[in-house]
């Protein structure tokens, strides 16, 4: 795509891919499952027409970045070890970030390990999720029960076997055209709960090649380095017990659809209207919810998108 820039970068331990362009200051775009760097594709032409340096990695896991096998390799200590390593690699001191579905997870925790590095930060979808005294996908499945997808993603190679079986096509179009704001449910042996013989007609801000792209992908590499990020969910909370109560004190900017799946997930607006999240993350400055936009809100609205992150990030 006009002008990006790939490489491979060796950073704490691993190989990572990234794609960039632009000169000026660094924006530094984490994508979430089942995506890679190309979820940016619109942001990263936009931001570096406005005088950035877009810089947009394969999460490790993904695409043409390296995979380690075991989940316990997932953890944000991890994966914020390979972006910190990935500034050092850069020359950048600080960096603004913009992170959606995972990588908006990957993205919090950036902040509050390492707020020194982050100028500051647009998350898309996911709020700040203090850690709490329970586990997280005992929680989950407290309230969602075992089939609630996180759920299923837990037990090694069993939703693997069942998507194989449905194909990387289906399933990419499957989840990128998942509108339903209400929770996602992958019943065992029955995949997505309906036949997916039929190809889903395409939503307009999404193309078939940009199906075959991430499908070129996924057919290479598998679903399991994206899965492995929730079988380390509960890791996460085992060794971030030190950060129990830190706020994130970086200036944030937050984005979702109403019809995004995480937004409405139990207590989520309860969290941001009635004071929490402006509790947990004192230098909130901005939440916009955009009315009948889904998950995929970086895609599905590119251009608003890249004007709020803009419209943000050029204050500071």
């Amino acid at each position: 795509m006009e002008g990006i820039e790939h490489r491979t970068v060796s950073v704490n331990g691993i190989n990572l891919h990234t794609a960039e362009k632009g000169q000026g200051p660094i924006v530094l775009f984490l994508h979430g499952f089942p995506e890679l760097w190309y979820s940016w594709r619109h942001q990263i032409l936009a931001l570096a027409s406005l005088g950035y340096r877009a810089v947009a990695p394969d999460l490790r896991g993904y695409g043409d970045s390296d995979a380690p096998p075991s989940s316990s390799l997932y953890t944000t200590l991890h994966i914020v070890g390979d972006l910190v390593a990935l500034l050092d690699l850069l020359g950048a001191q600080q960096v603004f970030v913009v992170g959606h579905d995972w990588g908006a997870i990957v993205g919090w925790a950036l902040c509050l390990y390492r707020p020194d590095r982050v100028k500051a930060y647009v998350a898309l979808s996911v709020v700040f999720n203090p850690r709490t005294a329970r586990r997280p996908i005992d929680s989950l499945r407290a309230v969602y029960g075992e089939d609630y997808y996180m759920c299923r993603f837990q037990e090694p190679g069993d939703i693997e076997a069942e998507l194989a079986k449905i194909g990387s096509e289906k399933v990419m179009r499957e989840l990128l055209t998942y509108r339903n704001p209400g929770p996602l449910y992958l019943p065992k042996g029955k995949g997505f709960g309906h036949s997916t013989d039929t190809p889903s007609t395409l939503p307009s801000w999404l193309s078939e090649e940009d199906i075959r792209y991430y499908t070129s992908k996924f057919e290479k590499t598998g679903f399991t380095g994206g899965i492995n990020y929730y079988r380390a969910a509960n890791l996460n909370w085992e060794l971030t017990a030190p950060w129990t109560g830190v706020q994130i004190k970086v200036p944030v900017k937050f984005i979702a659809g109403d019809l995004d799946l995480a937004y409405n997930m139990v207590g989520v607006k309860d969290y941001v209207e009635k004071g929490g999240f402006k509790k947990d993350v004192p230098f909130l400055q901005e939440v916009v919810v955009m009315e009948g936009v889904g998950h995929f809100i970086n895609q599905e609205r590119a251009d608003e998108i890249s004007k709020h992150i803009y419209d943000f990030i050029q204050k500071f």
